[in-house]
């Protein structure tokens, strides 16, 4: 099961850096969202500010895993194939 989790394809290496966008861009938005949108009620803005940093941190840490995997030997020849 783990070495079908690191096959490592164009599709794969496209949805890792496009999750990691979103995962940024969401954050940013809960960021904004705690600012200016949401009332001090009951704790909601610590909890959507602990969302928006769990998500601000997963963003590097999928695109380095991303990057990662496409260092691994063997995974060049895969990535020769793709359309740029």
């Amino acid at each position: 099961m783990v070495h079908r989790l690191l096959i490592l394809g164009c599709r794969t290496m496209r949805e890792g850096v496009v999750v990691s966008a979103i995962f940024f861009a969401a954050a940013l938005l809960l960021f904004t969202a705690v600012r200016f949108v949401l009332p001090d009620l009951a704790y909601l803005q610590q909890i959507v500010l602990f969302f928006a940093l769990v998500l601000i941190i997963l963003a590097p840490i999928v695109l380095v895993s991303t990057f990662l995997l496409s260092v691994i030997p063997g995974a060049r020849e895969k990535l020769d194939k793709c359309e740029h």
